[in-house]
């Protein structure tokens, strides 16, 4: 074990573990005048540059370090798709969804998305509350596994750690920030590393392009590999209907993502969430191209291949810098994972504290028990996670994708038609809920996919099959009260 890179870890983590005490000291004070939605809102008391920085922050994980520059490594540019949906989608994001969101939730005084469902749609039931929880659960537990198993390969890699320590180390890091200091903390510590992880993905491709014989060599040896360097190989209607399908099939799942959602939720002015938006577009649009030029320098740098291209940033990252730096700079790694799973974390307790306790299992809890709650929900998810993570079997990307459809199916239609039809009712929601989550999960499982020889990614499915749901199943049950 290097002891240099111990060191930068250490430091890092120490910085860290102040931003969280300081958080935890913001709740704590605000907590004796005002309700137990400090640990899941922060009391709506965000400013625009940290609902921007949080909001992107929790987005993108340790998927911009490995995953999508693995993407282009292997895929080359046609994969950029990937970011174009990304890019174009959370502009649509903030500029439709991130305004009306904000001021519909705070309308119905409500801090979860499960919860706005409920109260939109008059669900006394409690029934869409219920089975939002459960969707949320499953997909978000595969998502939360994708970050630890981030931190395994990363401390196996650096430190020669047995993977299955390295993701106990992980849940034990992860679980501290929203543990101690709720929804604020969260969102300082995301605050501190999206701009800590934006200044090291620009840094690493430009030290790597250094040590090439630049755009001729990596040229050469993706013609050599035959990687494209063209957005489209060619352009016939297939390779072009199939970049639309991967930019749909990754964008779309914003308009569903809670820990997203709930960021702008949190604003304090939603007069300013303009401002946040073109902040977080900024930052967006630097780490994306930043990560694609790890992805594409990579081929020339590592000429010979890689033999885990989700690797390909720690490996540039250790053979450019000595280990101190090293150390340093593979800190951006756990700061993506580390902001990005702490909110989803929180986003899950959330549900399990609100949706699930307050509401059906003890309804005069009182705001104590609802924080320790709070906190055995999270110790709880963290157990879970770590079960999933442990297997080896599937890919960073693959639990990501996977997870991120099942979300974006189960909640996007829903948080659109719920902001923009009046002739949705909870029969719609409720079927547009499972039917988008289920049928994104089984696409994937069963059919691959895959339908007539194009490559239909699951959230393009599940995202229409769910809308289709909502509106046919509300149509069809308001029209049956008009005969009745």
């Amino acid at each position: 074990m290097n002891l240099l890179m111990l060191n930068a870890f250490v430091i890092y983590f120490a910085t860290l573990f102040v931003i969280t005490l300081i958080g935890y000291n913001i709740t704590l004070s605000s907590m004796k005048n005002k309700q137990k939605t400090d640990l899941v809102l922060g009391n709506r008391s965000l400013n625009y540059f940290l609902t921007a920085l949080a909001a992107h922050a929790s987005d993108m994980s340790n998927w911009l370090f490995m995953a999508f520059p693995a993407a282009i490594f292997v895929g080359g540019l046609f994969n950029f798709w990937i970011a174009i949906g990304l890019l174009f989608f959370m502009f649509l994001n903030w500029h439709f969804i991130a305004p009306k969101i904000r001021v519909a939730t705070e309308e119905y005084n409500c801090s979860t998305i499960s919860g706005y469902f409920e109260q939109k749609f008059n669900d006394k039931a409690g029934i869409i509350r219920i089975i939002t929880a459960i969707m949320a659960i499953i997909f978000f537990s595969i998502y939360i596994s994708a970050g630890l198993k981030g931190f395994g390969i990363l401390l196996q890699s650096t430190f020669n750690i047995p993977y299955s320590i390295g993701i106990l180390i992980g849940a034990f890091i992860v679980a501290i920030y929203p543990l101690l200091g709720g929804y604020i903390a969260v969102a300082w510590v995301d605050l501190f590393q999206g701009m800590f992880l934006l200044l090291m993905i620009v840094l690493v491709p430009i030290l790597a392009f250094s040590k090439i014989e630049g755009w001729n060599e990596i040229s050469q040896i993706a013609m050599q590999k035959n990687i494209s360097l063209s957005l489209l190989p060619s352009f016939d209607f297939k390779t072009i209907f199939s970049g639309i399908l991967l930019a749909c099939g990754w964008g779309l799942g914003y308009f569903g993502m809670p820990q997203i959602l709930t960021k702008f939720m949190g604003i304090q002015n939603v007069k300013e969430m303009h401002k946040s938006k073109y902040i977080g577009i900024s930052w967006q649009i630097i780490t994306l191209l930043a990560a694609t030029a790890v992805g594409l320098i990579g081929i020339a740098f590592f000429k010979g291949g890689i033999t885990n291209p989700e690797q390909i940033f720690i490996q540039m990252v250790l053979n450019l810098t000595s280990p101190f730096w090293a150390g340093l700079i593979l800190c951006a790694i756990l700061a993506a994972i580390v902001s990005t799973t702490a909110s989803q974390i929180l986003v899950l307790t959330s549900v399990l504290t609100d949706d699930l306790y307050k509401n059906i299992i003890n309804k005069k809890a009182t705001r104590k028990e609802l924080s320790w709650v709070f906190r055995a929900g999270i110790l709880l998810i963290m157990i879970f996670a770590f079960a999933v993570a442990k297997n080896e079997i599937k890919t960073v990307m693959g639990l990501v994708w996977f997870a991120w459809a099942g979300i974006g199916c189960s909640f996007g239609p829903l948080v659109i038609t719920s902001l923009y039809s009046t002739k949705i009712n909870k029969y719609g929601a409720i079927a547009g809920v499972l039917g988008g989550g289920i049928s994104s999960a089984l696409w994937t499982i069963i059919f691959k996919e895959k339908l007539f020889g194009f490559e239909i990614p699951s959230m393009v499915v599940g995202f229409l099959i769910s809308l289709i749901l909502i509106y046919s199943v509300s149509m069809f049950t308001n029209f049956k009260k008009e005969v009745l």
